[in-house]
Formats: structure tokens, sequence, C-alpha cells
């Protein structure tokens, strides 16, 4: 079974409990992301205006998590 992994860049424009965030997405949208595990091992913090990339499961569009955190 063939599982593709989808990556969009967008940007948080809120930060809720449990390290979840909600991003706008580039191409418009907006979903619901947690934290990777690398980003929560290395406490790399995730702030409201930054921008991130983001994996999502062909699934569930409205959910995902936030795989990088760029400048």
């Amino acid at each position: 079974m063939d599982k593709k992994i989808l990556r969009k860049t967008g940007q948080v424009i809120e930060a809720l409990p449990s390290t979840n965030f909600k991003v706008k997405l580039d191409e418009g949208g907006e979903m619901l992301c947690h934290l990777a595990g690398k980003l929560r091992i290395f406490r790399i913090k995730i702030l409201p205006g930054d921008r991130v990339t983001v994996e999502m499961s062909p699934y569930d569009e409205k959910r995902g998590r936030i795989v990088y955190r760029g400048k």
C-alpha cells in the first residue's frame, strides 16, 4: 500500500493548547496542525506569524503536522 504524504507551506495564525496550531495555507484554507517529534525533542519554538512546512495525509485535509519552521 502506497501512502502519499503531501507537503504544503503556510503561516501560523494561532497557537492553541497542547502544541497545536492553526495554519493558513498559501493555496488558501486553514488546517489544525501539531508539532512533529523532532521539533518537540529539540524544543523549536513556533509562534504566530512563522512560516512553516506542513505534512498532511491524503485522507484528511483539515489536519496535519508541522515538520519545518522557516525564517
